[in-house]
């Protein structure tokens, strides 16, 4: 099963030009393709989960070219969880899409969301710094295919603002990896984790800025204050379903973070001891209470959503600002969680636009298919609230747990509890003006109501829903699987002995220890 670990990426390489030189005038054949291939990067996900959850490390060296010479592709235990989870949230995002009809709105827009998934896999299971930057790239060219997608002039000015602020990240990067290679002379990651190790105290000017760069990136893509202003319009004026899938965008980000900073500039390298962690943690909770004030204060249902997403990010920046192996898992058990909460709330707001005249947070006629669709809303806007029982709440609780080891642990705490009841205060106010109020509204004369959304499109939310549900019921099994996760990312040995392991081989090393 070795070669498998390529097929996340290769698949939907693969599939996005088929579908663009043989299916794009045939929309019903893009979507038995595009519903196919999800489908089989769930069951090749799935698989190569499986073969990590006992600690194999994974890989695969493209052309045959051992590292830190040749590419390499890498399969852990956190690779592997981020692209199932990934492919899991594409598959329902795909349905929605198919029977809301979005996806014949415009053009191309399967080969697209086939590009996306390419880069976002290729980002997850990337070992190698520069290919971490070309996969960026993929995401920022697919992203914003999809972000126009169906056209608009507020939609295509959103999505300059996107490009201009990632175009001015990819800058930032291409100057931290060439800081980087210029001290060190390698951008493999096992590689670098070997190297910067060996850096003395006289020479560590170089690393520190490439190391606070990268940061600067990351936190762009994972949309940390002052870095989150393209976020709110960029996902609010975003067809629903896109901005679904976006749910996994910023995960990216905070992705990177985790992999970059315990592998590479881990908690016990010298040269960035404390360079990141000292201010990492306040801009982390700025961005939640930034997120959840935003929320509470939005006029529109698609941008409280967006908020809720900043206050989201916020609170896994907060798990893992503290760089410790509880709240490293904390943070993986709230990414899984927020990903699917986020994503069916961008789905449930485009429920609501269908069936209301616009999506501004005013009373107006109910919504075609308004029970459903409010029972939907109710479970999602709980488990983004981080109200009980629903997962949210465990994961916070997870990461109020993990704040004890911080000195602002009065602070987290403090932010922590007053942005949930703010966020509990914003969807209330929300829920009721678009489902409550409406029912004493009456439609104007001569209106025809519109129809109801189709099954298809309940199906896609009430999966994700159902997911939520399941996050919360298992709670128990994710925990100790994200545990042992974070443990071996804090003991990268079996990791970099893969990766550097004997040129010219696909290697599959001894599993760890128990």
């Amino acid at each position: 099963m070795m070669h498998w670990i390529i097929a996340p990426v290769v698949l939907p390489a693969i599939l996005a030009p088929f579908i663009v030189l043989a299916a794009r005038y045939h929309v019903g054949i893009q979507r038995v393709f595009s519903l196919a291939g999800v489908v089989g990067l769930i069951a090749i996900c799935a698989g190569l989960a499986w073969q990590a959850s006992d600690g194999t490390v994974t890989l695969y060296q493209l052309g045959d070219w051992a590292a830190p010479f040749g590419i390499v592709v890498v399969g852990d235990r956190l690779s592997t969880l981020m692209i199932l989870l990934t492919a899991v949230l594409a598959l329902f995002v795909l349905l929605y899409a198919i029977g809301s009809h979005w996806d014949a709105r415009g053009r191309h827009f399967h080969a697209l969301f086939q590009f996306q998934l390419m880069g976002i896999m290729g980002a997850f299971l990337t070992g190698d710094l520069f290919n971490l930057f070309v996969f960026f790239e993929v995401l920022l060219i697919a992203s914003y295919g999809l972000m126009i997608h169906a056209g608009g002039n507020r939609r295509l000015r959103a999505g300059v603002q996107y490009v201009l602020f990632n175009l001015l990240g990819s800058t930032l990067f291409l100057f931290a990896l060439g800081a980087i290679y210029a001290e060190t002379g390698t951008l493999n990651m096992a590689d670098l984790a070997q190297r910067i190790a060996l850096i003395g105290p006289e020479a560590t000017a170089g690393i520190r800025i490439a190391s606070v760069l990268l940061l600067m990136v990351f936190a762009i893509k994972a949309a940390l204050v002052p870095l989150h202003f393209w976020l709110p319009s960029s996902y609010a004026e975003a067809p629903g379903p896109v901005a679904a899938l976006f749910a996994i965008m910023t995960k990216v980000g905070a992705y990177a973070i985790i992999r970059v900073y315990t592998l590479i500039f881990g908690p016990d390298v010298a040269v960035t001891d404390g360079l990141y962690s000292n201010w990492l943690l306040p801009a982390a909770l700025v961005s939640l209470a930034i997120g959840m004030i935003g929320l509470l204060g939005a006029r529109k249902l698609d941008r409280l959503v967006a908020f809720s997403v900043i206050g989201s990010m916020g609170m896994v920046m907060v798990a893992i600002s503290m760089f410790t192996p509880d709240s490293i898992s904390a943070a993986l058990y709230y990414i899984i969680h927020s990903t699917l909460a986020a994503g069916a709330l961008f789905l449930i707001s485009d429920l609501a636009r269908a069936g209301r005249a616009n999506l501004e947070l005013t009373e107006q006629p109910p919504l075609a298919g308004a029970p459903l669709t409010s029972a939907l809303f109710l479970v999602a806007a709980i488990a983004m609230a981080g109200l009980p029982p629903l997962s949210g709440f465990v994961g916070k609780l997870l990461i109020l747990d993990a704040a004890f080891e911080t000195p602002l642990v009065t602070w987290t705490w403090a932010i922590i509890l007053t942005s949930s009841l703010i966020s509990v205060v914003g969807f209330a106010r929300a829920g009721s003006v678009l489902f409550w109020k409406a029912k004493s509204v009456p439609y104007p004369e001569n209106t025809i109501a519109e129809p109801a959304p189709s099954p298809l499109s309940y199906v896609a939310v009430g999966g994700l829903i159902t997911l939520l549900i399941l996050h919360t019921v298992f709670a128990g099994p994710a925990y100790r699987y994200v545990a042992q996760t974070s443990d071996a990312l804090f003991a990268p040995e079996a990791y970099i002995s893969t990766v550097l392991s004997t040129p010219g081989k696909l290697s599959k090393p001894k599993k760890e220890e128990k």
